[in-house]
C-alpha cells in the first residue's frame, strides 16, 4: 500500500497515523530498519499537523463587543 501524500492530509487523518505511529512504536511492533522509516514520517505528520493549527489559528476572530455588549465586529484571536 503507497502511503499518502503528507501535505494532502487533512488534519484529522495526519493526527491518526501520527497516533498510530505513536502507539506502534511505543508497542516495540516495528524492526529496527523500519522504525526509523517509520520515525521520519511521524516527525513530517507532526510539522504538517503544526502547520495546518498555526494556519487555522490565524483565521480565527474574537467577536467585539461595545460598552454595551452589542456586537460591532471581530479581530484576531491574541492567542499568546
Amino acid at each position: 500500500m503507497a502511503e499518502t501524500d503528507i501535505e494532502k492530509m487533512s488534519f484529522e487523518a495526519a493526527l491518526a497515523e501520527l497516533e498510530a505511529i505513536v502507539e506502534t512504536m511505543e508497542a516495540g511492533k516495528v524492526d529496527l530498519e523500519n522504525s526509523i522509516k517509520t520515525y521520519e514520517r511521524g516527525e513530517k505528520l507532526k510539522s504538517h499537523c503544526e502547520k495546518l493549527l498555526k494556519q487555522a489559528e490565524a483565521r480565527v476572530e474574537k467577536i467585539t463587543l461595545d460598552a454595551n455588549g452589542k456586537p460591532t465586529g471581530s479581530e484576531p484571536l491574541d492567542v499568546e
